[in-house]
């Protein structure tokens, strides 16, 4: 784990265990780093019923199949043990909000699960709440709202934009996270307080099997990369990794890049660079064409694996029964919409810190009253 300063088996003075509940869970991103970090995540809520077998293999957590918009305070509340700090947290669906989405619009039913979560938040009263989504979100009057009702629930909470890269996730992904606390002040801890060290591609991924484009390694069915066309096979071959499709030759440029349109989209058709972290992970990052997804020095895209590693998940996640053919657009869809386990860890870290802080407040004050007895 990257937080070994923080997470050494300590003893905290805030005796309390912290139970979570994570709406929107999808496969377990926020679960798994909220695990890691030391919170009992108790259960899992998503409409997606492909995230049910990633979610329950890899965490000791329940699995509720259901949209939130339906979901009942009591279904959370019964997830809860008592005399614990509860936490709610969750990840409402992005696409909407995302700079990738030239489409968004309030039309869009993704658009509102946010106020769902909020209707949570009032009906639940829990301790601690945190929201992890993309930076767009800020911009919208949905999120406003949500900061409102916060308000209204007398929570102290505060948000920031941070970069994935900074934690030491080998990805250049940045996010929007929210911390709440009826409790105090509360505050994500920056990466120079956790000794993160910066993480790159070749650090993430560099030790995996060489593997060619359609093949599927014998061992590992997640390290299987899509297969490539003649002309994408050449075009990857004169890919540069860090390069664009401009250090090709003429006749592989493809015609959409002649359009006035598509001359800017220069990370399409990329090579990943060894020494530095990854592009964003989308849900369709297992496809050459997509992005800048093309492997290094292998002439294929990444594999589904890879993609796994790159957004932090332990090398053996389990996405799929060993007994059953494994779907690259269901799983590159279900890690491309994942939390990165290390931010997630981050979020639990800081919330633990907040914890043991209220602790030795609270130690402090019952001194004081102690002395002031005598």
């Amino acid at each position: 784990m990257i937080l070994k300063t923080l997470n050494n088996h300590r003893s905290r003075l805030y005796k309390k265990k912290v139970y979570a509940v994570d709406l929107f869970c999808g496969v377990g991103g926020l679960t798994k780093g909220l695990t890691q970090a030391g919170i009992d995540v108790k259960l899992g809520v998503d409409i997606d019923p492909a995230c049910e077998y990633p979610y329950t293999a890899n965490n000791k957590s329940v699995f509720l199949e259901k949209s939130v918009e339906d979901v009942k305070p009591i279904e959370i509340e019964s997830a809860f043990r008592k005399n614990g700090i509860r936490l709610l947290a969750g990840c409402a669906p992005c696409q909407t909000f995302s700079s990738y989405n030239k489409k968004a619009s309030p039309d869009d039913k993704r658009w509102w699960l946010l106020r769902q979560f909020s209707r949570l938040v009032l009906e639940i009263q829990p301790e601690l709440v945190t929201m992890e989504n993309v930076p767009g979100l800020k911009n919208q009057e949905v999120f406003q709202g949500f900061l409102s009702d916060l308000k209204l629930g007398h929570y102290h909470f505060d948000y920031w934009i941070v970069n994935c890269a900074n934690y030491g996730i080998p990805q250049y992904r940045n996010r929007l996270v929210l911390l709440a606390s009826k409790f105090g002040p509360i505050r994500l801890l920056m990466h120079k307080e956790l000794s993160a060290r910066p993480c790159s591609v070749r650090d993430a991924i560099g030790n995996l099997p060489t593997i060619s484009a359609g093949e599927i390694h014998q061992e590992d069915p997640m390290h299987q990369s899509s297969s490539l066309s003649p002309v994408n096979l050449e075009r990857i071959r004169s890919s540069k990794p860090g390069g664009t499709w401009h250090d090709w030759q003429e006749e592989l440029v493809a015609q959409c890049h002649h359009r006035s349109t598509g001359k800017y989209y220069r990370s399409v058709y990329g090579r990943m660079s060894w020494n530095n972290p990854a592009p964003t992970i989308t849900t369709q990052f297992y496809g050459f064409g997509n992005g800048r997804f093309g492997h290094p020095k292998q002439d294929r895209a990444i594999s589904l694996r890879e993609g796994a590693i790159l957004q932090s998940f332990p090398p053996n996640y389990s996405f799929a029964p060993n007994d059953q053919p494994i779907s690259k657009k269901t799983v590159g869809r279900l890690i491309g919409n994942a939390v990165p386990v290390k931010l997630g860890e981050v979020i639990g870290e800081s919330i633990f810190r907040h914890v043991d802080e209220l602790g030795v407040k609270a130690r402090r004050l019952k001194t004081r009253g102690a002395a002031k007895a005598i």
